[in-house]
């Protein structure tokens, strides 16, 4: 493959990482509203949760190959693994170094979720909400195709998914927290003789 060939497949992979990752964190957002998505039984949402994050990782790995690969800039497979240690753009590509250390370690407790114990699982699947952001902002400062209106497009509508997702999530969480001490009022209340 030449350069330019790589050149296109990184900025195309990017792309299509963010999206990908962006539908990753809105079924994740609906798995745990426990959001019917129209079409699918209620177990299908979590089915495509799951299946669409292993897109991201296969095309993560087309990402990074693609970079690495690319001989016009040198990143290496230690860049790849350790965050701004690399001699190009060390704080953009370093923030994409971080964001693929967070899915990884998501990744690898999801494969062992057996073993760990929920608890244990769901604290560091955490991390993907720290993951997006910081993959985000890593696209936005070494992306070549910033400033071209399609991307700030794709961008814009990406952050105001994520954005609105989680506003729904927090307004959940607040509503929660709401009911659960008349709840428990109320079943104490009803206790009593």
């Amino acid at each position: 493959m030449n350069s330019a060939t790589l050149w296109y497949a990184n900025r195309a992979t990017g792309a299509v990482c963010l999206v990908l990752l962006t539908v990753v964190v809105l079924l994740g957002v609906a798995v745990r509203l426990r959001t019917r998505i129209p079409g699918l039984p209620r177990f299908g949402t979590v089915s495509l949760h799951r299946a669409l994050s292993l897109s991201v990782t296969a095309f993560l790995a087309l990402h990074i190959t693609t970079a690495v690969m690319d001989t016009y800039v040198d990143i290496t497979v230690t860049d790849v693994l350790l965050p701004f240690v690399s001699g190009y753009q060390p704080l953009w590509l370093g923030l994409g170094t971080v964001s693929v250390d967070l899915l990884l370690a998501v990744l690898i407790t999801s494969l062992l979720r057996e073993r760990l114990g929920h608890r244990a699982w769901r604290a560091v699947h955490w991390l993907a909400y720290a993951a997006w952001p910081v993959a985000l902002v890593h696209g936005i400062g070494i992306g070549t195709d910033t400033g071209t209106d399609w991307m700030t497009w794709l961008t814009v509508a990406c952050v105001a998914a994520v954005t609105a997702a989680f506003a729904a999530r927090l307004v959940h969480a607040a509503r929660a927290a709401r009911r659960t001490p008349a709840a428990l009022l109320r079943t104490a209340e009803g206790a009593r003789p």
